[in-house]
């Protein structure tokens, strides 16, 4: 269950990003209330899977997936580019938590 909390967390926060570049700076309403709307929901979530994941690794999960997830939103939805320094930017976050979390010792998960 713990990770259902941090996979709709991560999914409300893709969309609370992907809708705050729809808002044009809040001055649209619709889209300005989906941000916010999207971000209460996602921190809802986030904070019932960490009583149980630990900070860092929810922290770095959640970071990570939100930062791929919304690029590639970014490319799909908005036509955006993504350049090779970009895309190995993101592949080094991904391995990083994956270091996290199949390696260290420092935090039980």
């Amino acid at each position: 269950m713990k990770y259902l909390f941090l996979t709709l967390a991560i999914v409300f926060e893709v969309i609370g990003s992907s809708f705050m570049k729809a808002s044009d700076g809040f001055s649209k309403w619709l889209p300005s209330l989906i941000v916010v709307i999207a971000y209460i929901i996602c921190f809802y979530f986030f904070s019932l899977a960490l009583k149980t994941i630990p900070l860092g690794i929810a922290y770095a999960m959640w970071g990570a997936l939100g930062i791929v997830l919304t690029a590639i939103i970014s490319v799909v939805v908005y036509n955006e580019k993504l350049d090779v320094p970009a895309i190995v930017g993101m592949m080094l976050i991904i391995a990083g938590v994956l270091v996290m979390n199949l390696l260290s010792k420092t935090t039980t998960h």
